[in-house]
């Protein structure tokens, strides 16, 4: 059994919370601009070809499907052999943000550089290594949680700080990054590397200071035979032990699905539905309320109700609003206003659960390592990304496929009433379908009750005694 000992009794420190909200800021400075503009990029500054552009999306998702799950699991073994007295996640943080920084920063400007095939070529790798590198310091910082919290308490606050964090990180360069593609042109690709520097350079910052304020607060001393021994095959073991963390894969499905078939189609929704898409800001600056509420309140309220009961009764609560827009929606015309409070109290409501889901992973790494003797935070956080990884494609995806389904035309002006109902389906009871997913894998699956919950701490403090 492992031997640990905790290297602070008192408990997080502002330190602590400030530095832990830094590390989502910092990654999110160029993951958010992956999302929203790298497309954008290729096809307008980079002159490629859509259905090969096409192709290399979805290799590069193969690949980024693959590399989470085993960068965790190469982060575990490699510290049950080494056992860095630097703890086992901090180390890599300092390794991966220069990488980070380096590899965005010249994605997005070496590429133009070239023509033809070599650019291709060039970009792919390039795009590559970038995936290799977020996800080295995303799965350390992401797992890092379980090493600097004990309880339900702390758990929600860290998390409440990474909410934060990625808030402020998404923010940032979504800003930033339309002002300089307008200043310097669609299709010129100055524009995007001068942006892409701008953000890597405050993202390496901030990742620094992550490292710089973060601390592992409970630290291996002793690893005995089996602790050793871990394999990358682990995984697959936990899947069938580990009923919390299948629990939070299936919501990470259910949840980044909803997330992303929202984004995907909401422009769609104004645009069609209510012939206004200037409503999306609106609707935009109406979230801004309930977000800020979630995660300031989240640590409360995870207080006072447990972490995995706040979760469970805001998804619930969010897909009974969504379901109950859509019913709202077939039996009158509702108000645009009327339909951005009620669609953002949903949104809300369920984003509780992903705001506050990094605390319930940090519980199945515990739960996991009194049921098999491993402490695999790693392959846990790496796989868990997975599930998220695969949802975001899902969704998007089908999004993209059921628009085309529902008879969706670009060219028509006014589109068919079975085009506008369709909408409807896939922009307001879809989401809460998949809201509703998330909540049962939290109600029938996780079977974390407080006498586990009891086990749990009595392992943890027996650890601690030897």
């Amino acid at each position: 059994m492992t031997k640990t000992k905790s290297d602070k009794s008192s408990g997080l420190t502002l330190k602590h919370k400030i530095g832990y909200g830094l590390g989502d800021a910092g990654g999110c400075m160029t993951f958010a601009i992956m999302g929203s503009t790298f497309s954008m990029y290729c096809t307008d500054a980079l002159k490629i070809d859509t259905a090969l552009l096409a192709i290399l999306l979805a290799v590069w998702n193969v690949w980024d499907f693959i590399n989470d799950p085993l960068m965790g699991a190469f982060m575990d073994k490699s510290f049950a052999k080494k056992h860095n007295p630097k703890g086992k996640f901090r180390p890599w943080l300092l390794r991966s943000a220069p990488l980070l920084c380096v590899s965005f920063i010249a994605l997005w400007s070496v590429p133009s550089l070239f023509e033809g095939l070599s650019l291709v070529c060039v970009l792919f790798g390039l795009k590559i290594l970038y995936e290799g590198a977020y996800t080295m310091f995303n799965i350390p910082m992401g797992s890092l949680l379980s090493a600097m919290a004990d309880n339900d308490q702390e758990r929600a606050t860290l998390s409440s700080a990474r909410g934060f964090g990625s808030a402020v990180g998404n923010a940032i360069p979504v800003m930033l990054m339309p002002m300089l593609i307008k200043k310097f042109g669609q299709t010129n690709s100055t524009g995007y590397a001068v942006g892409a520097v701008i953000c890597a350079l405050i993202g390496f910052a901030m990742c620094l200071g992550h490292y710089a304020l973060t601390e592992e607060r409970t630290v291996a001393d002793v690893q005995d035979k089996e602790q050793q021994n871990i394999k990358i095959t682990d995984i697959i073991n936990v899947f069938r032990v580990n009923r919390p963390f299948l629990a939070l894969c299936i919501h990470g499905l259910c949840i980044c699905m909803m997330q992303y078939v929202s984004n995907t189609l909401t422009n769609y929704m104004f645009s069609i539905v209510y012939d206004d898409l200037a409503l999306v800001t609106y609707g935009s600056i109406a979230s801004a309320p309930f977000m800020m509420i979630t995660l300031l309140g989240g640590p409360y309220l995870a207080k006072k109700f447990g972490l995995e009961k706040f979760i469970r009764i805001g998804l619930l609560a969010g897909s009974v609003l969504y379901i109950g827009l859509f019913g709202l929606h077939m039996i009158t015309a509702v108000n645009p206003y009327v339909h951005i409070i009620i669609s953002n109290m949903a949104l809300g409501l369920a984003s509780m659960s992903i705001y506050m889901q990094w605390g319930l992973v940090s519980e199945a790494i515990d739960y996991n390592e009194m049921i098999t003797g491993k402490r695999t935070e790693g392959s846990i956080y790496g796989t868990f990304n997975l599930s998220r990884r695969v949802g975001q494609t899902i969704g998007n995806s089908a999004a993209i496929f059921l628009l085309g389904v529902i008879g969706y035309d670009a060219e028509l002006k006014i589109q068919a009433a079975g085009t506008v109902s369709g909408i409807k389906v896939l922009c307001v009871l879809l989401p809460g379908i998949f809201v509703l997913g998330s909540w049962a894998a939290f109600k029938f699956l996780w079977n974390m009750d407080k006498e586990t919950r009891d086990k749990i701490d009595e392992f943890k403090k027996a650890q601690k005694e030897q």
